[in-house]
């Protein structure tokens, strides 16, 4: 009766000595109980330290706080009573606060506890928590990582994979925030428009991303590159305002944009018009100001003959912006 009602019981004699216990108890306490005197095997913690019979037996019906000495982390709990014969004791103890760790330490099953006992409900429910929680913290990393690619996207011209527009406006309002040095360059494809027409939009795609890894290859990762028209571009350089610098990397991307590109046995010539702004020429640089005074370059740039490249000045302005 006592091993089905109470599974984890231990029987002791008037010496204190273990004469049964129940399945469970055996199974969790392998290295044998039966024969050990019952203050030998287990160290009562609360309500005092309990070291003889005789305090033990007057506490009778009251709840223990017990450690199996051979595992020192364990912590359980039990009630002793009178047994059904003269002499006997009766622990009965449970796992407590250790019932989830003693399950998967000891392979506990439901067969290994009272029919009653709630124990097996309230671990399917613990189950079924961990198992929800873990995949809400899956589906939150999956929309996370789903947010960022979506603002990624947002922010990326679809056809070359630079930046777009949108990105150029967020990185100008963060380094003019900041108040780090960069300048901005504006850049116009030269006879873009000649591919377009001779050779189909098929070859002008081509010629775009071509251009695309040009001006990537020329910069480095903490630049902005973008593509913000047709045959428009551009590039924000961080952390430099010396106009030397500036030149060398638009002397680049011109030399690069002017070598014949291939496509499908064609020709595509091309060639690159530069105007540049530096932040520092200015006493309160605005976003707008710096977009129209690179654009100004950009046209004075074109007017000089394409393919060259020049710094803006304040004359630019009045310059018809057409070539």
């Amino acid at each position: 009766m006592l091993s089905v009602l109470c599974p984890m019981h231990i029987v002791f004699n008037r010496n204190g000595e273990i004469t049964s216990c129940g399945p469970t108890a055996q199974k969790i306490f392998p290295q044998g109980l039966i024969g050990r005197r019952f203050l030998d095997v287990f160290s009562i913690k609360r309500p005092r330290k309990i070291s003889t019979l005789v305090a033990l037996t007057a506490n009778t019906g009251v709840r223990l706080k017990l450690q199996f000495q051979d595992m020192p982390d364990s912590q359980l709990q039990g009630v002793v009573m009178p047994g059904p014969d003269a002499g006997q004791m009766v622990v009965n103890l449970s796992l407590g606060i250790s019932i989830i760790d003693a399950v998967s330490d000891h392979n506990l099953t439901a067969a290994d506890f009272a029919a009653t006992d709630l124990t097996v409900e309230m671990l399917y429910l613990v189950e079924a928590k961990s198992a929800a929680m873990e995949a809400s913290r899956r589906l939150n990393e999956r929309l996370q990582v789903a947010r960022v690619e979506a603002e990624e996207l947002a922010l990326t011209d679809t056809l070359t994979g630079l930046k777009n527009r949108r990105a150029v406006d967020q990185e100008l309002s963060t380094v003019l925030n900041l108040g780090t040095p960069f300048a901005l360059m504006h850049i116009d494809l030269d006879f873009f428009k000649a591919v377009n027409d001779t050779l189909g939009h098929a070859a002008g795609d081509y010629v775009l991303q071509r251009v695309a890894g040009i001006m990537n290859n020329e910069t480095r990762k903490v630049d902005v590159v973008a593509r913000v028209g047709g045959d428009e571009f551009v590039i924000l350089i961080k952390g430099t305002e010396e106009h030397a610098h500036i030149e060398r990397i638009a002397d680049r991307i011109i030399t690069k944009l002017q070598s014949p590109i291939f496509f499908e046995n064609e020709v595509c010539q091309i060639s690159g018009s530069i105007g540049t702004v530096v932040a520092g020429d200015y006493s309160e640089p605005t976003a707008d100001v710096l977009l129209g005074d690179a654009d100004a370059a950009l046209y004075a740039a074109k007017h000089s003959g394409r393919g060259c490249h020049l710094f803006f000045s304040p004359m630019m302005r009045d310059m018809p912006q057409t070539a």
